[in-house]
């Protein structure tokens, strides 16, 4: 009896274990467009840069009212 009970779990082992599994695999690829804004320009510029365009417009508010104080004859 114990022979026959090994006996057949050894071949329900063997027949088990070395079956073939079909595993089914899709690979889907999909394209996706993508709209991408255009970054500001600022966004662009570093900090030296952005701190530039105050100091040169400060600058050239200066400048402004000395050009018009010396065309004001008054």
């Amino acid at each position: 009896m114990k022979k026959l009970f090994i006996a057949v779990a050894i071949v329900a082992l063997a027949f088990g274990s070395c079956r073939e599994q079909k595993t089914e695999t899709k690979e889907v690829i999909r394209e996706v467009e993508v709209e991408v804004e255009p970054e500001a320009p600022e966004e662009n510029e570093g900090i030296l840069e952005r701190t530039a365009k105050e100091v040169d417009k400060e600058v050239n508010e200066e400048i402004d009212k000395k050009i018009e104080d010396i065309g004001n004859d008054d």
